[in-house]
């Protein structure tokens, strides 16, 4: 049998031992905080861009838009006659006394209203209270396209810039609500993309 003294004379001893080892401490310290120098050493390295951050509210994440397989070359063709035609247009070069109104429906809010020549199709909306999707506003994705229920696109409105949708998609009345102003009065239906 274990004899109460030593049985008492370990656990005395283990304690002492253990009380030491922490007075004494493991000397270990904690690495210093380098998450700032890490948050900084990215944003160094990711490259400055031209257009603003996406607060992106569009349905299902960025939209980026797709080439179709085997029709890039001949639409890319197609989409560099538009560019050069809508080359130059600023809306914000247009004079107060040549701004035009024109009356946009917009099919899924159930409502008219007037937009200016010089006022895009989303600003119009937001300005409203709707809570319209987009990402880039700048014309680079399709998270904000909508589709014209009248004909084609151009024939109601103008692109600032278009980097998105091909020529087809334009016929078939798509267009990019954050960069079209309108040139004519239709119905949109928003959220609707090719």
């Amino acid at each position: 049998m274990v004899e109460l003294a030593g049985l008492l004379g370990g656990a005395t001893l283990t304690l002492i031992v253990v009380a030491f080892h922490y007075a004494k401490g493991t000397g270990w310290e904690a690495p210093e905080d380098i998450s700032q120098e890490v948050l900084e050493q990215r944003a160094a390295s990711v490259p400055e861009t031209d257009f603003a951050e996406p607060y992106n509210r569009s349905i299902g994440g960025g939209g980026a838009a797709a080439i179709p397989a085997g029709g890039a070359e001949g639409e890319l063709a197609e989409g560099d006659e538009a560019e050069e035609e809508d080359e130059g247009f600023d809306p914000d070069s247009i004079a107060d006394d040549e701004v035009e109104y024109y009356e946009i429906e917009f099919a899924k809010e159930g409502e008219t209203i007037e937009v200016a020549n010089n006022e895009t199709i989303l600003d119009a909306g937001e300005e409203e209270g709707w809570d319209l999707p987009y990402a880039c506003r700048q014309g680079q994705c399709i998270s904000c396209a909508g589709h014209i229920q009248d004909g084609p696109a151009e024939d109601y409105i103008r692109h600032s810039q278009n980097e998105s949708l091909f020529e087809d998609d334009m016929e078939d009345g798509y267009c990019l609500t954050c960069v079209a102003y309108p040139v004519d009065d239709f119905t949109i239906e928003t959220s609707e993309s090719p």
